[in-house]
């Protein structure tokens, strides 16, 4: 059963305009423990009363293993939303109610396939920043590649952009593809690519042998990059999906 606690905000920055990186702590001093991949819940209440929660990864970049005693989340700016309001106005020291960790969209020990497609756009990016220890580990076995797919409209919007290709730069087995859709840098690298996410994908040209694939983001590039993996001829088991839902 998922654990409920209070979380004390004791950092801040924003990534762009419209996305925030909150760092936080348990109010109880505790740690806590998860898997990268899985997310929080935030409960709060609307204005009429009514209880309602939204979900976030966790971002932490941790060991993979051991427990963490800073809980970091990305939060999309949603204009008239009620978590932008909770949590976009707070403040250090503030304090919100949340519980977890959930879900399933985590690394796992028995996949063999030689090459992980990690897919994302937006904050769904996020819980790939989290599996950056566990990806280093997959990488020094050998006989692995992983290659990160991120969609955005700019280079700005590429969040965490700059540490995805730090690491890349230093694990010769990651590729960090940024595809943007507007606009292309003012100084273009290598690997990136200009289009949507899911086009990019074909390119790539996944097979049932090699390759297991994680999408997270956007549910039009969810659903569209798992019809793309179908037609290259993917198993349902060997694609697995996050959908980001912004709500207000």
């Amino acid at each position: 059963m998922a654990d409920h606690f209070q979380l004390r905000l004791v950092d801040s920055r924003m990534l762009v305009p419209t996305v925030r990186h909150l760092v936080f702590e348990r109010a109880d001093g505790q740690p806590l423990a998860f898997v990268p991949g899985q997310f929080l819940q935030v409960h709060f209440h609307y204005e009429d009363g009514t209880a309602t929660k939204r979900s976030y990864s966790v971002a932490t970049v941790g060991d993979g293993v051991s427990p963490v005693q800073r809980i970091e989340i990305a939060v999309s700016y949603v204009e008239g939303g009620a978590a932008t309001k909770l949590l976009g106005d707070l403040e250090n020291g503030g304090i919100i109610d949340a519980s977890g960790p959930y879900g399933r969209f985590c690394l796992q020990d028995a996949d063999t396939h030689p090459r992980y497609l990690l897919l994302a756009t937006g904050t769904g990016v996020t819980p790939y920043r989290a599996m950056l220890p566990q990806i280093e580990k997959l990488l020094a076995k050998g006989g692995r590649e992983v290659v990160l797919l991120y969609g955005a409209r700019t280079e700005a919007e590429l969040l965490y952009g700059e540490e995805f290709e730090a690491f890349a730069q230093t694990h010769p087995g990651f590729i960090f593809h940024g595809c943007l859709s507007r606009e292309a840098r003012a100084t273009p690298r290598a690997t990136d690519r200009s289009g949507h996410v899911q086009n990019v994908l074909a390119e790539l040209g996944p097979h049932a042998d090699r390759d297991i694939a994680y999408l997270c983001g956007n549910p039009n590039m969810v659903d569209a990059a798992f019809i793309v993996l179908k037609e290259f001829g993917l198993p349902v088991p060997q694609i697995r999906r996050e959908k980001y839902i912004s709500s207000r």
